[in-house]
C-alpha cells in the first residue's frame, strides 16, 4: 500500500507589494532585494485575516464531501499562532464542516512543523488506510518595518491531504532528521516580532543541509542521479539554491543542470509570495509541480525542511501517474493575477494595523473565510 499526498493548494493573501518600489523607499539598490535574496513581490495580510482563515481557504480548494466524512484527523503547523492553549485546528474542523470525531492539534518547530505533521499523517494513514489526515501549514512572516528582514515577509497557507493510495505524490522511507540547538532564530513569549541572528541562520540552513546529504548518501546510498528535482525550504528564493550549489559542485554537468533548472521552477511562486514559514517547503514543492513540463510518473523529489532552532529533515516522494489531473494550476495563477498592488504607505499603514482582541468590534472582509467580529477576546469568522 502507498501513502501520500493525495491533493495539495495554497492560500496567500490578496495584497502585495512591488519589492523594486520598497526598495526605493528604502533608498537600496532594487538589485540587492530582486537578485541578492531573489524576490520579486511579497504577500500582505490584513488584519482581518489570520492561520485559521488562510488554512481554511487553502483546504477549502481541496476538499470535497467525502473527503469531510474520511478526514479523522487535522494537524496545523504554524508559528504563528493566536492562542496560548486552544489549537487553530479546532476551529478549522468546525469552519470546514469535517465530521466529528476527528483529532485537531497544532505543530510548533519554526519553519519545520510542516514536515512533522506529514510525517505524523503518514504514519497514521498507513495505520488506518481507510482514513485522511489534513495537514496545513499556515503563517504570517513579520520582522517590523525598515528592519533587516523586512523583505523576507510574506503569508499565507499550504493545504495537503494525505491518503492511502494518493493521486499525486506517494511518501518514500528514506527519512534523515538532524537536531541542534541553536539560537538563530526565535520569539520569546510577548514578543510581536521575532529575533534574529541572520549570519547564524543561513549558515546553520546550509550547513544542516550539507550534514543531512552526506547522511542520506551513508542511509540510503542515494546520489543525485536519483532525483529528478529537489526542493528546499524558502525564506527567500537564493537561500535554498546557495545550499543547493553547496553539494552540486560535485555532480556531474548533466545532473548540475537538471537540478538547477528544476529548482528555478520551484521558487516561482514564493518570488511573488515571499516568506511562509511553515509552508515555504511545501510553496515549492506546488511550484515545481506546476511549472516543470520534464517531470514524470515515478519521477523522485527530494525534499529538505528546516527550521530555526534547529530541526532539518530529508526525505523524498515519487510522482504518481497522471498527477498533473489533479494540480490546481489555473487557480493559484488566477489567485496570484487577481490580488491588489499596495502603494509602499498603504502596506505600512496595513502592517501597522493589529488585530486588538480585548476591544469588541466588527469587520467586513469579502474574502470566503475572514474574520467577523471580535467578541469577549474571542475570534468570530464568516463561512
Amino acid at each position: 500500500m502507498n501513502v501520500g499526498i493525495d491533493k495539495i493548494s495554497f492560500y496567500s493573501p490578496a495584497y502585495y507589494i512591488d519589492m523594486t518600489e520598497l526598495a526605493d523607499i528604502r533608498k537600496v539598490d532594487p538589485a540587492k532585494f530582486h537578485i541578492g535574496i531573489g524576490q520579486d513581490q511579497m504577500a500582505l495580510a490584513p488584519k482581518t485575516q489570520d492561520i485559521v482563515t488562510f488554512a481554511a481557504n487553502a483546504a477549502q480548494n481541496i476538499l470535497e464531501a467525502t473527503d469531510l466524512t474520511q478526514i479523522d484527523m487535522i494537524i496545523v503547523a504554524t508559528e504563528s499562532g493566536i492562542d496560548e492553549s486552544k489549537a487553530s485546528a479546532v476551529i478549522l474542523h468546525r469552519l470546514l464542516g469535517i465530521q466529528p470525531f476527528a483529532r485537531a492539534f497544532e505543530i510548533k518547530e519554526a519553519c519545520y512543523g510542516a514536515t512533522a505533521g506529514l510525517q505524523f499523517a503518514k504514519e497514521h494513514v498507513a495505520l488506518h488506510p481507510d482514513k485522511k489526515v489534513l495537514v496545513i501549514a499556515s503563517d504570517i512572516a513579520k520582522y517590523g518595518l525598515k528592519s533587516g528582514g523586512e523583505p523576507t515577509q510574506g503569508a499565507g497557507a499550504v493545504a495537503m491531504l494525505v491518503s492511502a493510495e494518493p493521486k499525486i505524490l506517494t511518501f518514500e522511507d528514506d527519512n534523515v532528521m538532524l537536531t541542534q540547538d541553536i539560537y538563530d532564530f526565535w520569539r520569546p513569549v510577548g514578543y510581536t516580532f521575532p529575533l534574529v541572528d541572520g549570519p547564524l541562520s543561513n549558515e546553520t540552513y546550509i550547513q544542516s543541509f550539507q550534514k543531512i546529504w552526506e547522511e542520506n548518501k551513508k542511509q540510503n546510498h542515494s546520489s543525485f542521479s536519483d532525483y529528478a528535482a529537489l526542493t528546499f525550504h524558502i525564506p527567500y528564493t537564493k537561500m535554498g539554491k546557495k545550499a543547493l550549489k553547496s553539494v552540486l559542485k560535485n555532480g556531474t554537468e548533466d545532473e548540475q543542470n537538471r537540478l538547477l533548472s528544476r529548482y528555478e521552477e520551484s521558487i516561482v511562486y514564493s518570488k511573488k509570495i515571499g516568506n511562509m514559514y511553515t509552508g515555504s517547503l511545501y510553496l515549492g514543492l506546488i511550484s515545481l509541480l506546476e511549472n516543470s513540463t520534464a517531470l514524470q510518473e515515478n519521477d523522485r523529489i527530494g525534499l529538505f525542511s528546516y527550521g530555526s532552532g534547529s530541526v532539518a529533515e530529508f526525505f523524498s516522494m515519487k510522482l504518481v501517474k497522471d498527477y498533473q489531473k489533479y494540480l490546481k494550476k489555473d487557480l493559484h495563477e488566477k489567485q496570484l493575477a487577481q490580488r491588489t498592488k499596495l502603494s509602499i504607505g498603504q502596506y505600512e499603514e496595513m502592517f501597522s494595523e493589529t488585530l486588538d482582541t480585548s476591544e469588541d468590534k466588527k469587520f467586513y472582509d469579502k474574502t470566503p473565510y475572514s474574520i467577523s467580529e471580535i467578541k469577549g477576546t474571542i475570534r468570530h469568522y464568516n463561512e
